[in-house]
């Protein structure tokens, strides 16, 4: 099984990307789940036609009992990808991080992965790694690997360093590992140089280089992933051989 968090400051394209990575999974036949991980609750949506799911936190706070089967907090997208939301607290109370670690144990509990038996696990993570609950995904076995989404902006390579970093003081702990970098590409000048040196400079991978595309803003607009609305084009391309290189290489030592 492939288990990939991805992290990247707040506006990024985390969702866009993680989303298109599990369109272009289950484009090559592989079995997935997605779990969006930010309050929002808009990880899945461009795996859902458009459509908002219910988050895990809302039905707890609905409904007197917990769930009793995985069907009532999850919703099959596109390519037959499992997607959950776990959302967040009412907002201005609660903490959002617990929302996430409440999720995951109730995702054990009800014995998601050995029911679902899925190929590949995607955690699309709010920002940066502010608290322990944000962390959840790469702590205790969830994530194995971790996927920094960054562009050559300064405030984006803030966040990826502040991201490495934290999962480098987990480092003695058998949590996850950086796998590498995605180079979500805003044009700003120097881009690629900037983001090299940063990675040259951490001993990180630059795995994926994803150009800025019209086609990523239309197939939003429809509520598609570009992999659903046209796997030929040359940016789905891109994700499916990101998706074919990552698979590949899911048992390498890190």
């Amino acid at each position: 099984m492939l288990k990939l968090a991805i992290y990247g400051k707040g506006g990024i394209g985390k969702s866009t990307m993680t989303s298109n990575l599990a369109a272009a999974f289950a484009y090559l036949g592989k079995k997935v789940i997605q779990i969006g991980c930010d309050p929002k609750a808009d990880s899945t949506l461009n795996l859902l036609g458009g459509e908002l799911l219910e988050p895990v936190m809302n039905y707890l706070r609905e409904h007197d009992d917990d769930p009793q089967a995985i069907e009532e907090i999850s919703r099959v997208g596109y390519g037959g990808v499992l997607c959950i939301e776990t959302g967040g607290p009412t907002p201005g109370l609660g903490c959002a991080g617990r929302g996430i670690i409440a999720t995951f144990d109730l995702l054990e509990d009800m014995g998601l992965f050995e029911q679902y038996e899925p190929d590949v696990v995607l955690y699309d993570v709010l920002g940066d790694v502010v608290c322990g609950g944000f962390a959840a995904p790469i702590r205790e076995g969830y994530a194995a690997q971790v996927l920094i989404v960054t562009s050559g902006e300064k405030m984006a390579l803030y966040a990826a360093n502040n991201i490495n970093t934290a999962v480098k003081n987990f480092a003695d702990r058998s949590y996850a590992k950086v796998k590498g970098i995605i180079l979500n590409r805003r044009n700003v000048p120097g881009e690629e140089e900037k983001v090299r040196a940063f990675a040259a400079e951490r001993g990180l991978a630059i795995v994926g280089d994803i150009p800025r595309s019209d086609d990523i803003n239309r197939f939003e607009e429809e509520g598609k992933t570009v992999v659903e609305g046209n796997p030929e084009l040359p940016i789905s391309q891109v994700f499916i051989q990101l998706a074919q290189t990552l698979w590949k290489d899911k048992d390498t030592a890190i």
